[in-house]
């Protein structure tokens, strides 16, 4: 009996070793294991992203290389960051399209107001909004700024418009403002904008809807991952 006991007591090891081997490498259902990678497959990770982050008055959509990135989900108040986490290839365009709270009839806001707009943006491989950036107003009123008597002149979206090939050289660069002429709300202060400027076109009062664009060049930049989406990625129709 004492010999028995013995045995029952040596074979418990064993067992608990198979039971804990079943549980750290569980079979996927359909019994085939997951194949590794192929040979010279390097998947990016989150560590082969930027971070960024953008704050308009009173509204943003961005694309990066064509693609459309984000979108303020917030129409217009109260204003707030939107954080990004972005793949960069390089060379990146960036292109933005930009809106001041404006009745689309009047370009007023608040029955008969007159607002102003602004753009920020800061990534951390040190892409800042500036003067540097293409700026083009496709949406200008009340004109002459009057309020009584409002009307508004608009144009198309350049077709286009937000693709790395588009041809920008027509448009005037963007005007950088002063931080105490925009008046940002507070989430402003609450994240890292340091050296980026505040950017509009010539007109921060009267000029309702912006387009922003740049392209961003890193001589020597090269993606560590090998691999491409899979998936179709050409995005929902721009956004106007």
């Amino acid at each position: 009996m004492h010999h028995l006991r013995l045995l029952a007591t040596a074979a418990l090891p064993a067992a608990f070793l198979a039971l804990a081997a079943a549980v750290q490498d569980p079979q996927p259902r359909g019994g085939s294991r997951r194949k590794p990678p192929q040979d010279g497959i390097v998947k990016p990770t989150m560590a082969d992203t930027i971070k960024g982050a953008a704050y308009a008055d009173n509204w943003f959509a961005m694309y990066v290389n064509g693609r459309l990135v984000a979108v303020d989900s917030i129409d217009f108040l109260p204003h707030n960051v939107v954080a990004i986490d972005l793949l960069p290839e390089y060379p990146m365009t960036i292109a933005v399209i930009a809106k001041d709270n404006a009745d689309q009839q009047t370009g007023c806001e608040y029955g008969r107001q007159v607002g102003d707009g602004g753009f920020c943006l800061k990534f951390a491989d040190g892409t800042v909004t500036d003067a540097t950036w293409k700026a083009k107003c496709v949406f200008h009123g009340p004109l002459e700024g009057d309020t009584a008597a409002p009307k508004v002149r608009r144009e198309p979206l350049p077709e286009g418009w937000f693709l790395p090939d588009f041809d920008d050289s027509t448009w005037e660069r963007a005007v950088a403002y002063t931080e105490e002429r925009i008046a940002p709300k507070q989430p402003f202060f609450e994240h890292d904008f340091a050296g980026a400027k505040w950017i509009w076109t010539v007109d921060l009062d009267l000029d309702n809807t912006v387009l922003f664009r740049k392209r961003v060049e890193k001589p020597g930049a090269k993606k560590r991952w090998t691999t491409k989406p899979d998936l179709d990625t050409s995005g929902p129709t721009p956004v106007r």
